[in-house]
């Protein structure tokens, strides 16, 4: 739902009703995953998507439904259903859909939600699906606050308090429990989807190459970062408007820089200096991708300066050099295509190999 808040919050601040139809479960091969969103607002508008094009004009016809008259619905999408072909997933998966009406007085902290994902602070949304409790319901959790009910304080309490475990990984899925919060007991369901601040990726060297790939980072949902030594080449004007430009030492950067499990780091500066400290540096941090450019001849002699330098066997089993999939690149837009690519993979757990020559599930389940 993420890609298509800006356009939400337009709506909700005009106090245009709006029917929000949101994944909160798949299974088998569904194209996308729980807290994909389509909405349909004034004049039939519509935003996002919920199948990769398989259910969308039935989900359509229902969000619009909804939209106007009010009441939330609980509906499946699959295979099995007798109008597959025309309203089901022919790809083989299923997918069950909440719609629900959005408004400012059924959901007055919806606007809320909506600045706290733009300003990167994590939030998460809890909605009820299906039990005693009004479906459609929502709850909208903060580190600190709430605002919002799922219909007794016993329910708001229990998931406040388990939505605060979530932001930090970015946990969406259901969640069962009693009229009252109890944890042991499956009447009310609640989809929990959490909004974490978007993942950092770390472009190390202002090269002509790092422009694409910052370009194709903001596009995949990264908060971009680009640092350079050289004030020439780390220049604002050379990049996205809403890519960071640091002027530092890469290494000095990345030791005051925090990262996680799901931080990109790119060092495309191929040049000694500049690629053994900060890798030195990265190589021992947390993060989902160490990647560094240059032609073998470049790794090789990087790696006897990293081991030179103390890294272990370990860390340097971390390092992705050279950097990318193998797919013919030069242009350095088609460089970045290599490098998101091998990202893609790496993190959802994909091989990288083309689809009609694998087997088994396209969608994996596995990765960071």
């Amino acid at each position: 739902m993420r890609e298509i808040l800006a356009v939400l919050g337009r709506w909700y601040a005009a106090r245009v009703p709006f029917g929000l139809a949101t994944v909160v479960a798949v299974s088998r091969g569904a194209p996308r995953g729980p807290g994909a969103a389509l909405a349909v607002g004034p004049d039939g508008e519509a935003v996002g998507g919920v199948s990769g094009g398989c259910a969308e004009g039935a989900v359509f016809d229902l969000a619009r439904e909804v939209a106007e008259g009010g009441t939330a619905r609980l509906e499946t999408f699959g295979y099995g259903d007798e109008d597959a072909f025309a309203a089901g997933l022919p790809c083989g998966g299923e997918i069950t859909v909440l719609v629900r009406q959005v408004t400012p007085a059924r959901d007055p902290a919806f606007g809320a939600v909506v600045a706290s994902v733009t300003g990167g602070e994590p939030v998460t949304l809890a909605t009820v699906v299906d039990g005693p409790a009004a479906r459609g319901a929502t709850l909208a959790v903060w580190p600190r606050t709430a605002a919002g009910g799922l219909g007794t304080r016993g329910l708001d309490a229990a998931v406040a308090a388990d939505a605060r475990g979530g932001p930090a990984l970015g946990a969406t899925g259901l969640r069962r429990y009693g009229p009252h919060g109890e944890r042991r007991e499956d009447t009310v369901t609640v989809f929990v989807q959490s909004f974490a601040p978007p993942p950092r990726m770390l472009v190390f060297g202002a090269v002509d190459y790092a422009v694409a790939v910052a370009r194709i980072g903001r596009f995949l949902g990264y908060r971009v970062t680009v640092c350079d030594a050289r004030p020439v080449f780390a220049t604002p004007r050379r990049f996205p408007e809403d890519v960071e430009v640091v002027v530092d030492w890469p290494h000095r950067y990345l030791r005051g820089t925090r990262t996680d499990g799901r931080t990109v780091i790119c060092v495309l500066t191929h040049d000694p200096r500049f690629d053994v400290p900060v890798l030195r540096e990265a190589l021992r941090r947390p993060a989902a991708y160490v990647g560094a450019m240059g032609s073998r001849r470049t790794h090789d002699d990087r790696l006897r300066r990293l081991v030179g330098a103390g890294l272990t066997d370990g860390e340097l089993a971390r390092l992705r050099s050279p950097v990318g999939l193998d797919l013919g690149a030069r242009t350095p837009e088609e460089v970045a295509v290599s490098v998101a690519a091998e990202v893609v993979a790496l993190c959802r757990g994909g091989t990288g190999a083309p689809l009609s020559r694998t087997s088994g599930a396209i969608h994996p389940r596995g990765g960071v």
